[in-house]
Parts: structure tokens; sequence; C-alpha cells
């Protein structure tokens, strides 16, 4: 397994190592001892699994309270992963990282406590399955609005597909009551 820190502290891709032949493949996707020692939690405490089509665009969610740090990986398909800092005193505040995960590339993207995630699938269809580190608190979640002109996030579909809820998302700058870096970190 190895651990690889993107361009904006603290969002880590996780690559496995695969085992594979004729009869297909084997991979561990958390290793307890491993995860501890790149600096990652080791205590998840939901499971999720969404199943999306072509276009579909979930996000930019966060929870305050209740900030999940959250481990994604797509097991069917291929989706645009995003994490964005809204840390409020974080020196990276607003900048964000995109990952392509999919089934074939097996990577898994770490997002921490205190960032705003979420991504579109640019297959046909993509199975995402993500580990959290709190629990769905719907009266917490928050969402930014996705194509947000002070984030400048490069999705790569122009037209996406949304709910009411992301449709009707808020600008960052509209929002009062952002996490902290201290406040974040408490739950991991």
């Amino acid at each position: 397994m190895r651990f690889e820190q993107t361009r904006v502290p603290g969002v880590i891709i996780v690559e496995p190592q695969v085992f594979g032949d004729e009869r297909g493949f084997f991979m561990e996707t958390f290793h307890q001892e491993k995860f501890a020692a790149a600096g990652l939690p080791t205590i998840f405490v939901q499971d999720n699994h969404s199943r999306s089509e072509s276009g579909i665009l979930r996000g930019l969610h966060f929870q305050r309270p209740h900030a999940q740090g959250k481990l994604v990986r797509a097991v069917v398909g291929e989706i645009y992963d995003v994490a964005v800092d809204i840390r409020i005193d974080s020196p990276a505040f607003g900048q964000w990282v995109g990952v392509t995960l999919s089934a074939s590339n097996k990577r898994q993207l770490w997002v921490p406590p205190g960032f705003a995630h979420g991504f579109c699938v640019t297959s046909d269809i993509a199975e995402v399955a993500y580990k959290c580190t709190d629990l769905y608190a719907p009266e917490s979640e928050i969402s930014i609005i996705w194509d947000d002109p002070d984030l400048k996030i490069d999705w790569p579909v122009a037209t996406p597909i949304l709910s009411d809820r992301d449709r009707n998302g808020l600008a960052l700058a509209e929002i009062t009551n952002l996490p902290t870096m201290h406040d974040t970190h408490a739950n991991i």
C-alpha cells in the first residue's frame, strides 16, 4: 500500500498493492497498521455505497458539526473525486484537488474532516464506496454550489445532473459557520 500526498495538504491518494492472475485480483483496501503509520485514521463508523449514472455530480458536501473524514473509492466505473479545504484558518483554505478514481486504477482518496467533498461520474455508471469517520447527520449537512466561481473547480462535465439540494447549494463565501483546523482535528 502506497500513500501519496496531493497538492492540498492532508488529502492523500491511497494506492493498494494489487495481486492478480487469470482468476482475477486481490487487494487490501484498509489495513489498520499501515493507515496508522501513514498518519491516517484507523477508526471508521459508517460505510456508504452509491450508484450513479454518467454526468451525475454529487456535492460539494460537508457536515458542521459532525465533520466526516471519508475514504473514497470507485468499485464500478469511474469518477472524478474532489476535495476542497474549507477550514477557515487553514493555509490551504479554498484550495481543491481532483483525482480520477476508477474500478481499473483501484485508487482511493482520503478526504479529511474539514473538507467539502463531491464527485462526478465520468463513465456510463459508477458505484462509489466510502468509509466515514463520523455518522451521517442530515441536520448538519451543508452543500456548497458545485460551480462556485471562487473555487474554480475544473469539473470534467459542463452541465451535470444535480439534486435539488446540490443545485441550490451556497457559495463558500456565503457560509458563516465554516470549520477550523482545531475542531476538525478532534474528529480523527
